[in-house]
C-alpha cells in the first residue's frame, strides 16, 4: 500500500542538486523451499532493535511471539539485536526470520540481503500517517540553542549509524542546513570538524536521557519517542525543547528475511494487518493506537536514494 503523500522530497531533491547530482526460522538462505512453519528447528525467530527492548516493551513483544506462534503453528521466539547492522546480518544469515526495523536499515539492508517490508506502522491504521519525523532535541535551560542553526560547534548525540531518524535524516537536515558549509557525512561525524564533539548514543531513549543530563548539547530522535518517553514518565516535557523537525519518514516496517516462503509472507502479512493487541503498539511500535498496514519496496525508495546520496557526499 502506497503511502499517500511524498516523503522527505525537498531534501532528497536538495541533496541531489548539492551533489550534482523460512518459512519459519530456516536457515537456508539458497532456497526459498520451506521445511514448514518452523522451518528445520521448528522456530521462527523476529529480531528487534534496542529501542523496541525495553523493560515495558518485553512483556508486549512475548505477547505478539506467542499470538503468532499459535496462529503459525510453530514456536515464535523474540531476541535484541545489539543495533541495526546486527539485525540486518541475522536476516541476512537465517539467524532471525523476521524483523522490526527502520527506513535506513533497510535502506542498507537491501544493499547486503534480499529482505522484503511487508507491513508498515500506521497511526489510526491510516496510510496517510504512516510516517513519523527526527526532531532535534537541547535541554531547556541552554536558552542560545533554538534553531538548527544554533548547533555547530555544539555536542551531539547521533542515535546509531544506521538509524534513519537519529542519523540519516538528521544528517542530510544538517547538509541542507549550512549550505555554504560544503559539508559531508565524514565531517558531521568527526570530532572538531563541524561538532565540538560528537558520538553516538545506541537508542533514542539514551538520546534524550544525554540531553536531559547536559551530557550533550544536542541529540537528533524519533518524535514518537520521545511522546511514549515522556507518557511514561522517562523525561519531564519540560526538560527538553525541539529545535528542529525533519520533513516526513516512511514509518518502521516489519520485514522478512530472503530465505522465507511466499506462503509464509502471505500468512505473516495476514496476521499482522488484523492484530490490534494495544499493548503492543503501545509498548513496542510507541504510538497507541497505531496498527500495521501492508506495505512495499516502493513506500522506501526515497529514503533509499536518500541513504545512497549522503553516502556520496
Amino acid at each position: 500500500m502506497k503511502i499517500s503523500k511524498k516523503v522527505l522530497s525537498v531534501t532528497l531533491s536538495a541533496l541531489m542538486a548539492a551533489s550534482l547530482l523460512a518459512g519459519c526460522g530456516g536457515n537456508d538462505t539458497s532456497s526459498n523451499v520451506s521445511a514448514g512453519p518452523g522451518g528445520e528447528d521448528g522456530v521462527f525467530t523476529i529480531a528487534y532493535a534496542p529501542n523496541e527492548s525495553t523493560a515495558e516493551s518485553a512483556d508486549a513483544r512475548n505477547g505478539l511471539a506467542e499470538d503468532l506462534g499459535e496462529f503459525l503453528g510453530c514456536e515464535v521466539e523474540e531476541i535484541q539485536a545489539s543495533d541495526y547492522n546486527a539485525i540486518i546480518e541475522a536476516l541476512r544469515t537465517g539467524s532471525a526470520d523476521m524483523a522490526y526495523m527502520g527506513s535506513q536499515a533497510l535502506a542498507l539492508g537491501v544493499e547486503r540481503t534480499d529482505l522484503e517490508p511487508i507491513v508498515m506502522k500506521a497511526e489510526e491504521g491510516d496510510p496517510d500517517k504512516a510516517i513519523y519525523h527526527s526532531v532535534f532535541i537541547t535541554n531547556s535551560a541552554n536558552a542560545d540553542i533554538n534553531s538548527i542553526e544554533d548547533i555547530k560547534g555544539r555536542t551531539m548525540a547521533f542515535v546509531d549509524p544506521d538509524s534513519t531518524s537519529g542519523n540519516l535524516v538528521p544528517t542530510a537536515e544538517i547538509i541542507q542546513a549550512f549550505p555554504d558549509d560544503n559539508l559531508n557525512s565524514d565531517m558531521l561525524h568527526t570530532n572538531g570538524d563541524f561538532f565540538e564533539a560528537v558520538s553516538f548514543s545506541g537508542s533514542h531513549q539514551a538520546g534524550l536521557q544525554a540531553v536531559v543530563k547536559g551530557d550533550v548539547d544536542v541529540a537528533p530522535i524519533s518524535d514518537q519517542i520521545l511522546a511514549s518517553e515522556i507518557a511514561n514518565g522517562n523525561a519531564n516535557e519540560s526538560d527538553v525543547k525541539i529545535i528542529h523537525e525533519s520533513g516526513a519518514i516512511p514509518a518502521e516496517a516489519m520485514v522478512v528475511a530472503e530465505h522465507v516462503d511466499q506462503e509464509t509472507r502471505d500468512k505473516l502479512t495476514e496476521f499482522l494487518i488484523s492484530y490490534d493487541n494495544e499493548q503492543y503498539f503501545t509498548d513496542v511500535i510507541k504510538v497507541p493506537g497505531a496498527r500495521f498496514i501492508e506495505c512495499d519496496m516502493s513506500d522506501y525508495q526515497e529514503i533509499i536514494e536518500l541513504n545512497k546520496i549522503i553516502n556520496e557526499f
